[in-house]
């Protein structure tokens, strides 16, 4: 559940325990080993062995068919869904490769283009066609734009391995969380502060950052005694970390993650939902997202504006 309805951009991949400085793809650094970027990239999906299907491709509105291109928007900030590569360039991670498979099936080439996640959604339908940036499907979003659900995914905490400082999820009160700002996780640990506070305990310590890259640095240094994310950003997290925090508790509040597209563009939408629905029935989805870990989440229907 990554997102606020039209807030600021979620949420990076996880870094080195002193990275700090702001570079440009210091969030693609795991601690204590080389840029997570460069092993990804090794294993990415090749979405070249995706045919074009002429059928679905026919039921592209003109403009797309002849430009020959899909543009995607997304904030590559938020591995391993979306993320720019050791090469300081390239956007990597499920929610890239899907989008390139998506435009394989429609015979269309993807262009990627990295943007502030609060910018997608009001750029849909003039600078994108598409938004897709693990945008959780909500009622003020499907009030906006149409959304096609693909994946699933809920809220998690990591902590210090072996959680030195005993964190319990249940008793948050007076608790440093590390947390990325504007997502869901903060608006939750916001409204739990405030709860804290009516009941006459010491608030939540809310962590916040642009990043989550830094969020998890600070986690790693022990500035926080948990952090807060979307599930599989999490598990993504304890793998660069090579151990050095683990998943805490259970996955909260699983929600279903959704392609955006113009609300009056019905050819385009119905397009996308045929690629993305043929993807799961071939199997080509699983196998993308296998490549990251998150199989798992890949729905078995492209729903159109799901009801939560």
């Amino acid at each position: 559940m990554r997102r606020l309805p039209a807030l600021t951009a979620a949420a990076a991949l996880t870094a080195a325990a002193l990275v700090l400085t702001a570079c440009t793809n210091a969030s693609q650094e795991p601690a204590g080993g080389a840029a997570s970027g460069s092993a990804s990239a090794a294993a990415s999906f090749d979405p070249s062995t995706v045919e074009v299907d002429e059928d679905i491709a026919a039921m592209l509105p003109d403009d797309v068919a002849d430009s020959g291109t899909l543009t995607v928007g997304s904030d590559t900030t938020y591995a391993p869904n979306e993320f720019i590569d050791a090469d300081g360039q390239t956007p990597v991670g499920f929610d890239v490769d899907m989008a390139k498979a998506i435009g394989a099936v429609l015979g269309l080439e993807t262009k990627v283009e990295s943007a502030a996640f609060d910018g997608i959604i009001p750029a849909i339908g003039s600078k994108y066609d598409v938004g897709i940036s693990s945008f959780t499907i909500n009622p003020e979003r499907v009030a906006e734009v149409n959304m096609i659900s693909y994946f699933t995914a809920g809220s998690q905490y990591a902590v210090a391995a072996g959680n030195p400082d005993d964190f319990d999820s249940e008793s948050l009160c007076g608790v440093t969380v590390a947390v990325q700002t504007s997502t869901i996780q903060d608006d939750e640990l916001t409204a739990l502060s405030k709860d804290c506070e009516k009941d006459g305990d010491d608030p939540i310590d809310v962590l916040r950052y642009e990043s989550q890259a830094d969020a998890t640095t600070n986690l790693v240094g022990g500035k926080a005694q948990a952090m807060y994310a979307d599930s599989p950003v999490i598990g993504y997290a304890v793998t660069q970390t090579d151990g050095q925090i683990e998943a805490f508790g259970d996955i909260r509040d699983a929600a279903p993650y959704g392609i955006v597209v113009a609300k009056d563009d019905k050819e385009l939408t119905e397009a996308v939902q045929a690629a993305v629905q043929k993807l799961m029935d071939d199997g080509t989805l699983k196998e993308a997202f296998a490549v990251w870990g998150s199989d798992d989440g890949v729905l078995d229907e492209a729903e159109l504006n799901p009801a939560g």
